[in-house]
């Protein structure tokens, strides 16, 4: 089966999750048959889907008219026959219980087309006991949404003992087109990724204050307000319900063994039913309490060091095991449980040798099962982190953009030349601005600088969705060293300020969102080429916010006072190439296929002119801005300099005698 022969989705479950689903794939325009055991049930869970619906079309994230489209698509039945008959794709989604799922794909194989895949959303559970309940085991695999669907990015793709790779390359296709990000599970383990690095995490945490080392409010003013994360351990631990993670912990205790033995403080909790939010009661009390009010300047150095240890060990796991390679562990924990950073880099970052002595030293104090680590720790630790040494081999160092020198194609004599390729390496975070990213630019700008062979520049976005959606406010706002915001906006300018008065010419190929702070960043190159699917916008009004990296002022000089205005004021995010080009701030628009091959020919143009002359002129029209005068006069005293130049002889010398120049910057 390939994904253009699915055109029916069945959902089985019309819970928080199963009418999530329904609704991201009615969107995408598939049919559905949303089913559940009881009339009410069923209903329910469709009325839910509605209200969604209605609420992304008054948020005007859909239009009314797709919104309609959806509901229609959708049909609420009990009947599992008249539900799975017609199915090409059955995703499971009933409670978390093995034996419930084994009970329903026990009718569902009754009445499922022989071509039909089955896909379960179970959160933990094994893949491969499911799918020896059927008689098409090879067709069986996970597809685990996270709460809610219709706003959570990731989907997880897990691989069964039995699982045929078509089965996942269609489940692949069909989560990408529900405009999700598929992460594949390669091989099938209690709790997948995500909840293989959070449920130790916070099974952990209780630990620490089970056995007296910290209170709560130590735990998580360290979790949130030192290591990064988005929330406490106990705060989030609440938010998703405390009986979810005692659940999946239970099963990982029963499969993996003593290493995941639930704390008796989480036990109790469970036990007491302070579930967390939904009962107005958890580690946290939201009922007579302040809720999770987690505090700012508790943060324990000891405590840090243990959780961190924690996941070192739980992505050693999932690496050494085959599981997932470790930027899949770090793409899916920030799309699935929204990490500012990947857990595999938090821990290379924390010095992943210190963290295995930590778990050494837990693992001798106590003897403890959940201390002892996968033989891949050390062998990571060793090769100096889960992504190797810091520095690549010309001693650079660079984890979030890509720079890479590519070489020219010259005339046969010619000396040498390049283009210095700088991608934004973010993809699941549709290459978002991060701080790091900032600083790692100034980096490459240095390079360009100090390196003659570099004679012109190209950047793109990593990824099949963006070129840069924006600035990472999440990241930004819960690093464990806060930037003011005066001081981020001018870190910002800066770096982009810098990279505008780049002495080599600099292309931007641009496919999918341009918008914010990554349309700022497009501003500060010399040519721009798209494709046509790329949007572009500058949405920070929509926040409050304006331009705060130099896009109140660069915008104007490109398109006019008036175009830029209109951009900025109206926050639309809907301008496409074609009408960016009629504005003059695109070149080109070129197909998707095309657009690096386009941008690195461009580029390579640019880097065989003369590199002085290059310089010179971007000078001259930066300066000439906002003082014309100011500007002729570096134009006139960069023609005093390049008339005596040797790049002007070989650019006579060529002209005369129908050659190519080989322009040296002399």
């Amino acid at each position: 089966m390939q994904l253009d022969d699915i055109e029916t989705i069945a959902v089985l479950g019309a819970g928080n999750m199963g009418h999530g689903i329904a609704e991201v794939a009615a969107l995408a325009g598939y049919e559905v048959r949303l089913r559940d055991i009881k009339e009410e049930f069923v209903q329910n869970g469709y009325e839910d889907l509605v209200w969604s619906l209605e609420k992304l079309a008054e948020k005007e994230q859909i239009s009314e008219e797709e919104a309609q489209a959806a509901e229609d698509r959708v049909t609420p039945l009990v009947d599992m026959e008249e539900a799975v008959g017609s199915a090409d794709v059955i995703i499971e989604a009933v409670p978390e219980k093995m034996e419930i799922k084994k009970d329903v794909y026990g009718e569902v194989e009754e009445y499922a087309p022989d071509h039909a895949i089955f896909a379960t959303n179970t959160s933990s559970l094994s893949i491969t006991d499911l799918s020896e309940v059927t008689e098409r085991p090879e067709q069986f695999c996970g597809m685990h949404f996270f709460n809610p669907p219709i706003r959570m990015q990731l989907v997880e793709v897990i691989n069964g003992e039995h699982t045929a790779e078509e089965t996942i390359e269609v489940i692949e296709d069909l989560a990408d087109d529900f405009g999700k990000s598929p992460v594949r599970v390669r091989k099938d383990s209690p709790g997948f990724i995500v909840n293989r690095i959070l449920v130790p995490l916070m099974n952990e945490a209780c630990w620490i204050v089970e056995d007296g080392t910290a209170t709560i409010e130590e735990v998580d003013s360290t979790t949130k307000y030192d290591i990064g994360l988005p929330m406490g351990a106990f705060e989030l631990g609440d938010q998703v319900g405390n009986d979810i993670t005692y659940h999946v912990l239970e099963y990982m205790h029963e499969v993996e063994g003593e290493a995941y033995e639930p704390c008796p403080m989480l036990e109790e909790t469970v036990e007491n039913e302070n579930l967390g939010k939904k009962t107005g009661k958890g580690f946290y009390d939201y009922e007579d309490g302040d809720g999770a009010d987690v505090p700012t300047d508790e943060i324990r150095e000891d405590v840090k060091e243990r959780l961190m240890a924690t996941m070192a060990k739980e992505v050693a796991y999932l690496v050494g095991d085959d599981v997932a390679p470790a930027e899949d562990v770090d793409e899916a924990t920030m799309l699935g449980a929204g990490f500012p950073d990947g857990p595999a880099n938090l821990c290379d970052d924390a010095g992943l040798q210190n963290l295995a002595d930590t778990i050494d030293e837990l693992y001798e104090e106590t003897g403890e099962e959940r201390y002892d680590a996968h033989d891949y720790l050390y062998e990571a630790a060793e090769a100096g982190g889960f992504y190797g040494s810091d520095e690549d081999e010309d001693g650079e160092n660079f984890e979030v953009i890509t720079f890479e020198r590519k070489d020219i194609d010259v005339p046969e004599g010619h000396s040498e030349k390049q283009v210095a390729h700088i991608e934004i390496d973010r993809a699941h975070r549709m290459n978002t601005i991060s701080l790091e990213i900032l600083e790692e630019l100034q980096d490459a700008v240095d390079i360009v600088e100090e390196e003659d062979q570099i004679r012109s520049v190209l950047i793109t976005g990593d990824g099949e969705k963006a070129f840069s959606a924006g600035a990472d406010v999440q990241a930004m706002a819960t690093s464990a060293d806060p930037i003011d915001a005066i001081d981020l906006s001018r870190t910002g300018q800066e770096t982009f300020g810098k990279l505008e008065a780049c002495s080599a010419p600099v292309v931007a190929g641009i496919d999918g969102y341009c918008y914010g702070g990554g349309m700022e960043l497009s501003m500060c190159t010399d040519i721009r080429i798209a494709t046509p699917r790329s949007s572009f916008g500058q949405p920070e009004h929509n926040l409050g916010l304006i331009p705060g990296w130099g896009g109140t002022q660069r915008l104007s000089n490109i398109i006019g006072e008036g175009r830029a205005k209109e951009i900025i004021l109206t926050a639309d995010q809907d301008y496409d190439a074609e009408t960016m080009q009629d504005y003059g701030f695109v070149s080109e628009v070129v197909d998707k296929d095309d657009l690096y091959d386009r941008a690195f020919e461009l580029a390579s143009e640019l880097g065989q002119g003369p590199p002085l002359a290059n310089e010179f002129s971007k000078k001259a029209m930066l300066k000439g801005r906002d003082d014309t005068e100011a500007g002729l006069e570096v134009e006139a005293q960069a023609f005093g300099h390049l008339i005596g130049t040797d790049d002007i002889m070989e650019g006579m010398t060529a002209f005369m005698g129908d050659g190519e120049p080989d322009f040296e910057g002399k």
